[in-house]
C-alpha cells in the first residue's frame, strides 16, 4: 500500500510539472502546501504518532479495555480542539506564516498574495490529517498496517482530479491543487472511521487535558516535537533560502526531494511505522533481547534497500527526472537543475532512513529527550552548512546555489545517525554493532557491479529529452531492471539468503 501510494504520489507530481513547470505559481503553492505539510509531520507522523503509540500499547498491555477507550476518546477530543484553534490561526494569519517561512516572496506582491491566499485553504489540512494520523495510530496499534497505509493514495488522487479536471475551470489555475489538498483531508479522515467501528475503536471525543494518559502523551510529545520537527525545520529553512534565490528554485528542490522521498517512504518510513509498535511490545512484554533483535533487523534490511537506492538515484537521476517530469511546460533546463539537487539530496538518503528505524529505538523506550537533543545539534549543523554551502557556491559561481541546500541536509543527516546510532551502542541497545561492517562491505561490493552495469548501458544524457516518453519508459526499465537483478545476484552468491529478511527471533 506504501508503494501505492508512493507510485501515485510520483504520478501527481508528474501531472504537476507537467501543467505548471517550475513557475513562479508553482513555487507559491509549494511553499503553500509545505507550511501545513510541516505542521502534519510535525503533530500528525511525528510528535503525536511518537508519544502516543508507546502509551496506547502500555495502555493496551497493563490497562483494562475500558481505560484503553476512554483513553482514545480523550486524545480524540482534546486534540481536535487544540487543532481547531490552530488552524483557525492560521487561516486568519497567513500572510505573517508567508512572511517568515517564505521572505523571499515580500519583494514579489502578486507571487505572495497568490501564495497566502493559497495557504489560506490548504491550511485546515492540518486539523484533518491529525486525526487522521490519531486513527491511524489506533490501527497500527492493533496491528492494522494495510487501511493507514493505503491513505494518503487518496491525497495523491485528490490533487491529480483536481490539477487535470478543476484548473482549466479557476481563473488562477493554482489554486485548484490547493482545493484537492483540502478535499484530500476530509476524504482521509472519512475513510478511516469505518475501519475503526469494525474493530470497536471509534472514538466518542470527550475533552480531556488532566486525563493521566493525556498529561503522560503531552509531556513525551514536548521534547518529541522538537526531535521529529528537525527535518521539517530543516526543509523549511531550505525553502527560505529557496525563496531568495533564483525563480525556480522552490521547485527544482521540491521535485528532487519528492524523487528522494519514495525510497524513504515506500521503505525508510513503511519500516518504522511496522517497527515501532514491534519495539514498544518488545519493550513491555519480551524483553531487551527480542528488542535489540527487532531494532538490528530493521537496520540491516535497511541497509540491503538503501545503499543501492542512493547509488542508483545518483548515476540515473537526470534519466529519471526526464522521464517523469519533462513534459509541457517541465523544461530541459528544470531537469538539470533539479538533477543537480537530487544528486546531493540522495548521497544522504541511507542516513535518513536509519535515523528513522534509530529514532525509534528511543521512542519506544518512552525517551524523547536523547533524540531530541541529538536532532537540535543536527539542526544547527544543517543551517551553518546551508549557509556556508550556499554563500560559497553564489560567490565563486562553481554551481547552482540551491544545491548547497541539498548537500548540507545529506551532511547533518549523517551526523544524526551516527549519533543515535553510538548512543544506542553505549545503552547496550545495540551491542553488535561491529557486525554491520561486514555487511556494508558486501553491499557495496554488490552495488560495485550494479553501477557498472548501469554505466555500460546508459545512453548519453543529451538524448533523453529528445525521445518521447514511451522511448524514455524503456529505456529506463532497460538500466534499472538487469541493476536490481545483478544486484540481488551478487547479494546470493555472496551468502545473503531468507533468513536475513526477517527478525533474528522468527528466523
Amino acid at each position: 500500500m506504501t508503494m501505492l501510494s508512493r507510485v501515485l504520489g510520483l504520478a501527481r507530481d508528474i501531472v504537476i510539472a507537467r501543467f505548471f513547470s517550475a513557475s513562479d505559481a508553482a513555487d507559491a503553492f509549494f511553499v503553500a502546501f509545505k507550511i501545513p505539510n510541516f505542521l502534519r509531520r510535525l503533530f500528525a507522523e511525528g510528535a503525536f504518532s511518537l508519544a502516543f503509540v508507546p502509551v496506547l500499547t502500555e495502555y493496551r498491555n497493563q490497562f483494562s479495555e475500558a481505560e484503553t477507550r476512554e483513553l482514545i476518546n480523550r486524545v480524540a477530543g482534546t486534540l481536535a480542539v487544540i487543532l481547531l484553534l490552530l488552524a483557525a490561526i492560521g487561516v486568519f494569519a497567513s500572510p505573517l506564516l508567508i512572511s517568515v517561512f517564505a521572505a523571499g516572496f515580500i519583494d514579489q506582491p502578486e507571487k505572495f498574495k497568490l501564495t497566502a491566499d493559497m495557504l489560506r485553504i490548504t491550511f485546515p489540512y492540518i486539523l484533518l490529517i491529525s486525526m487522521t494520523a490519531m486513527s491511524a495510530g489506533i490501527l497500527n496499534t492493533w496491528k492494522r498496517f494495510l487501511v493507514p497505509a493505503f491513505t494518503p493514495v487518496l491525497l495523491n488522487l485528490s490533487m491529480i482530479a483536481c490539477a487535470m479536471w478543476l484548473s482549466p475551470r479557476l481563473d488562477v489555475p493554482i489554486t485548484a491543487l490547493a482545493w484537492g489538498v483540502l478535499i484530500a483531508g476530509v476524504l482521509q479522515l472519512l475513510f478511516q472511521l469505518p475501519f475503526l467501528y469494525r474493530e470497536g475503536l471509534l472514538p466518542k471525543p470527550a475533552w480531556g487535558w488532566r486525563h493521566a494518559g493525556v498529561q503522560k502523551i503531552i509531556k513525551l510529545m514536548i521534547p518529541t516535537l522538537f526531535g521529529s520537527s528537525v527535518a521539517q525545520i530543516n526543509l523549511l529553512f531550505d525553502t527560505f533560502i529557496a525563496s531568495f534565490l533564483i525563480s525556480g528554485s522552490v521547485s527544482w528542490l521540491y521535485y528532487s526531494d519528492r524523487l528522494l522521498e519514495f525510497p524513504l517512504g515506500v521503505f525508510g518510513i513503511a519500516l518504522a511505522t511496522v517497527v515501532l509498535p514491534n519495539l514498544s511490545e518488545a519493550h513491555y512484554k519480551k524483553g531487551a533481547t527480542h528488542f535489540g533483535q527487532t531494532l538490528h533487523w530493521a537496520i540491516q534490511l535497511s541497509l540491503l534497500i538503501a545503499v543501492p537506492a542512493t547509488i542508483g538515484l545518483f548515476l540515473l537521476a537526470q534519466p529519471i527526472l526526464s522521464t517523469l517530469f519533462e513534459y509541457g511546460a517541465f523544461a530541459a533546463r528544470d531537469t538539470q537543475m533539479a538533477t543537480l539537487s537530487l544528486m546531493a539530496y540522495c548521497l544522504g538518503l541511507p542516513a535518513m532512513i536509519l535515523i528513522k528505524i534509530l529514532a525509534n529505538g528511543f521512542y519506544a523506550r518512552q525517551d524523547t529527550r536523547t533524540p531530541v537533543r541529538i536532532g537540535i545539534q543536527s539542526m544547527c549543523l544543517n543551517m551553518l552548512l546551508n549557509i556556508l554551502f550556499v554563500v560559497t557556491m553564489i560567490k565563486t559561481d562553481f554551481i547552482a546555489p540551491h544545491v548547497g541546500l541539498a548537500l548540507a541536509t545529506s551532511g547533518s543527516a549523517y551526523f544524526n545517525a551516527g549519533m543515535l546510532a553510538l548512543t544506542l551502542k553505549k545503552e547496550s541497545i545495540l551491542e553488535k554493532l561491529n557486525t554491520f561492517g561486514l555487511t556494508l562491505l558486501k553491499i557495496l561490493l554488490a552495488c560495485c557491479v550494479m553501477s557498472a552495469i548501469i554505466l555500460l548501458l546508459q545512453s548519453d544524457a543529451d538524448v533523453w529529452s529528445s525521445w518521447l516518453w514511451h522511448q524514455r519508459i524503456f529505456e529506463l526499465s532497460f538500466l534499472i531492471l538487469p541493476a536490481i537483478l545483478c544486484y540481488a545476484l551478487m547479494l546470493w552468491i555472496m551468502g545473503f539468503r531468507r533468513q536475513h529478511f526477517i527478525p533474528e527471533s522468527h528466523s
